[in-house]
């Protein structure tokens, strides 16, 4: 899925739209100790208003965040087409509608068994329908044409904290007393999923697309042991093994000018790529476009090919994840911190025999926030 059709889905995704339906609603509680400790299915037309408002709004929260870092979409690989593979698992899912009990509870059994998780969670899933109008050449709906339906299923799965401390003002006694009951809370989802995917305005079950709150420190399991997909590389390593990737090739050359000026052109290669339907790669060409603009000479950019071979089997790093939006230069017990715009006025420098760091004060300074 690219930027377009996750907007296309997420836009659709809401009462108002006549394009959309929701049918089954699954929700289940799963301990500490990986049991099922209760699952209900029930139309999502019958819940009470408030209620069905706060699970699409769960939902919907799996849909959010940035393409390549919060979302991620796997291709299952052959293993995975077999009788217990995910691919199958989720096939029957879907096909279930959330309608059959047997599916159900061998649908959460492999949550609860395949996915590792620190206390106890929630799972709302929904079996969804997308009623898909054809485009015209110029890109528009055509709505007097006819429509296909995308059917999926949506899940996401949230921490539940218990909350029992705490004062509170009872409306019984009209004091301020301790909370003697304990609550479970329903969080925000950490982790989801949506499958099949919506590729060139049609299903694809050959792919999931899944979701991470937290993109720097993903919950692997969910990827690896629930969906049986090979994990792709978070954002913080993917800039950790492009750093790499730099260092190895440039060497010596590799200094504040040459890493400011890396940064602002694939700064730009993203700012450029906005409108694009999917996110901004760097692989090896790129790199060794970038580094020529920059000076470094022929005979270390024919290093790059396996370099960056070694280093991300030949898969290309996403561009966004790469930048940094400001520069940071550090030393024993001193950190500069420098925005984007302000890149030129810092320069290294030796003096005296001295490495230093030169800034270009044009305007006012100020210490502790007392100006000088």
């Amino acid at each position: 899925m690219n930027k377009k059709e996750i907007a296309e889905i997420k836009k659709n995704f809401n009462d108002q739209s006549n394009f959309f339906t929701i049918g089954k609603v699954l929700r289940a509680f799963i301990d500490s100790e990986k049991n099922i400790v209760y699952k209900d299915t029930t139309l999502y037309n019958l819940l009470d208003s408030e209620e069905a408002e706060l699970i699409m709004e769960i939902l919907k929260k799996t849909l959010s965040g940035t393409l390549g870092k919060n979302l991620r979409e796997y291709a299952f690989p052959n293993e995975q087409y077999e009788e217990d593979g995910a691919q199958k698992h989720l096939y029957t899912v879907l096909n279930s509608k959330l309608a059959d009990d047997e599916t159900i509870e061998a649908f959460l059994t492999r949550i609860a068994e395949k996915i590792e998780y620190v206390g106890t969670f929630a799972v709302f899933s929904a079996h969804c329908t997308y009623s898909v109008l054809k485009k015209t050449k110029m890109d528009e709906i055509d709505e007097d044409s006819g429509s296909i339906d995308y059917n999926f299923i949506l899940t996401a799965i949230c921490p539940v904290e218990l909350r029992f401390d705490g004062l509170i003002f009872s409306d019984e006694s009209k004091k301020i007393e301790k909370k003697t009951t304990c609550d479970r809370i329903v969080e925000a989802p950490t982790d989801g999923f949506l499958y099949p995917v919506f590729s060139d305005r049609m299903p694809d079950v050959n792919a999931v697309m899944c979701y991470s709150k937290n993109f720097k420190k993903p919950n692997i399991s969910v990827i690896e042991e629930y969906m049986g997909c090979e994990f792709v590389m978070t954002a913080p390593t993917e800039k950790e093994t492009f750093q790499k990737i730099l260092t190895n090739v440039v060497g010596e050359e590799l200094d504040y000018d040459l890493i400011t000026t890396v940064n602002e052109k694939i700064a730009d290669f993203v700012d450029s790529s906005t409108h694009e339907t999917e996110p901004a790669k760097v692989d090896a060409a790129k790199l060794n476009s970038i580094l020529w603009d920059c000076g470094i000479p022929q005979e270390k950019l024919e290093n790059i090919p396996k370099v960056f071979e070694t280093a991300t089997d030949n898969k290309p790093l996403t561009a966004a994840n790469l930048v940094d939006r400001k520069t940071v230069v550090s030393s024993e017990g001193i950190t500069v911190n420098i925005g984007k715009d302000s890149v030129d006025k810092v320069k290294t420098q030796e003096i005296g025999g001295r490495k230093c760091l030169v800034i270009a004060l044009d305007e006012s300074v100020s210490v502790n926030g007392l100006n000088i």
